[in-house]
């Protein structure tokens, strides 16, 4: 299997774009970083020595603190894939961030964006 070339982009250069996303929907940088906290458990330090450090994605999410046990809740689409049949883990991390992003651009409180239903089995 072919590696993703995400994985081997720099968090500092994504990072920006995430944040500009946001922003452009009138969301706030904290509440990125909320969001990343909230999936990866790096709070503000930690995020900003990842960044400083140009740490690439596969690294940022396979050495995360404490991957958020509620993001296997996160469902939908994301580049016209559906995040919860995404086979590649580290993959379906990099997807379940840009769904989370998508949503506080789409304008949704952060209470319903960190605070998912259970799955539906």
């Amino acid at each position: 299997m072919t590696e993703h070339r995400i994985y081997r982009m720099s968090v500092a250069k994504i990072y920006p774009a995430l944040v500009a996303k946001a922003e452009r929907k009138g969301r706030t940088k904290a509440e990125v970083d909320q969001i990343i906290a909230w999936l990866t458990g790096y709070d503000a330090a930690a995020l900003a020595a990842q960044l400083a450090n140009n740490t690439d994605y596969e690294h940022f999410f396979t050495r995360a603190p404490a991957l958020n046990p509620a993001r296997a809740d996160i469902r939908g689409v994301v580049c016209g894939v559906r995040v919860e049949a995404i086979a590649d883990p580290v993959m379906r991390e990099i997807r379940y961030l840009d769904k989370l992003i998508d949503e506080l651009a789409k304008g949704k409180t952060m209470e319903k964006i960190l605070h998912r239903p259970p799955a539906k089995v």
